[in-house]
This record gives C-alpha cells, structure tokens and sequence, in this order.
C-alpha cells in the first residue's frame, strides 16, 4: 500500500481542537488517529466518546481508533456508531477469547480490524491471528504518553512481521505507531509497513501541514 500518515490527535492542541482537526483536513494525511486510553491499561487517560464525537464531527477523512483500555469489547459497537473505520485493540488486553470475539465483532460492525502489540510482545503471538484481521499496529514507544523516543527495535520487529505476513499469505498491513520520524519512515516503509501514526511528528512544529508532508516525501 502506498504510504499512508494518521496524525495521533492526542498531540493536537485541545485547546484550539476543531482548528487543528481542519489542518488535517487540508493536509496529506490519510486517516485521523485516535490514541483512546483508560488509566488502567495505560497509566494515563487521553479522552473519552465526547472527544472522539467532535473530531469526528469535523474530520473529512477516515478515522481510526486505536484502543489502549481493558475489556475494549464493551465499547466497539460505540466507536462504529461514531463512524470509526479502523479500530484497534491490544493483544495484551485480551485473552485469546475476548480477542476472537473482538475481531468478530469489529468486523460484524463494518470496521477494518487491527491487533496492537507493546514493544515488549513478540510478534510471533500474532501467527493465529494474521489471516483474521486486516492490520497490525507495532507499537514504536510505550503506550501511554506521546512524545517518547522510538525503540530501535521495532524496525526488527516489522521485518519479522512482514514475513509472517507473507508466509501465512494473509492480507494486513503493518501501520507503527509512536517515534515515527522522517530519519526511520524510509525504512520502515522498506521493511514493510504501510501505515505510520504521527503525533509529535506532526503537531510539534505548528505547521502540521508541512510536517505531514515531510513524512510522506522523507
């Protein structure tokens, strides 16, 4: 796939949201990111339906919501409501169960379906799941907070995932999310990954426009 940039919204200014959010409007990037957290899975909270119902509200182009909450199944059939079109939930917030039930669910509703993965979580716990879903979501930083550093070894961990990939011949594509910059995007791309979230990235220069386009041309 082409590359594609989803400016993470929690690095937007929430203050001045609905401008931010027409940035990503009138920028190159593809889809909205929505880093949904509980403060229990993730030692932070990040916001809630009233948020995401305003962005998307605004938002003219694909909305995607990457969930970092425990039990996610309660609230899938919500974010579907709310016009979401790819939904991710963690491996590590799901016994193998509740992640079956998951992607059925997320898929019953019309929803692309993506399994997020910590950078501490082998790639190799996805094998049962890659010919079910439609994505994969490599976490580049701890979830929890923007702005951290990205960890060396998830350029490895894509590459591995993309031969698992090909070698179960499923169809999903790999989006990193976290520390993506225009120094590693290149060779993430290369590696195999197609979608990258963007939030300090994207927001931090106060030209979001500009940065997103940076992205897609580095």
């Amino acid at each position: 796939m082409p590359r594609l940039i989803a400016p993470s919204m929690l690095s937007a200014d929430f203050g001045n949201l609905h401008r931010d959010c027409r940035r990503v409007n009138r920028s190159a990037a593809g889809w909205f990111h929505l880093d949904v957290m509980d403060g229990l899975f993730v030692p932070n909270i990040s916001f809630g339906f009233p948020v995401c119902k305003a962005i998307a509200e605004v938002a003219e182009k694909p909305l995607d919501a990457h969930l970092m909450i425990v039990e996610p199944w309660r609230y899938i059939e919500r974010f579907a409501a709310l016009g979401v079109k790819y939904l991710s939930v963690h491996y590590e917030a799901c016994n193998d169960r509740h992640l079956k039930e998951c992607i059925k669910l997320i898929r019953d509703c019309g929803m692309g379906v993506g399994v997020a993965i910590n950078p501490e979580t082998p790639a190799e716990v996805l094998i049962p799941y890659l010919r079910s879903i439609d994505y994969v979501v490599v976490m580049g930083v701890h979830p929890g907070y923007s702005g951290q550093k990205y960890i060396p070894e998830t350029t490895e961990k894509v590459a591995v995932l993309a031969e698992m990939i090909a070698g179960a011949e499923a169809d999903c594509f790999i989006q990193v999310d976290g520390g993506v910059s225009v120094q590693i995007i290149a060779e993430l791309e290369r590696l195999g990954a197609g979608v990258f979230v963007a939030g300090s990235a994207a927001f931090s220069s106060g030209d979001p426009k500009a940065a997103i386009r940076a992205l897609l041309e580095a």
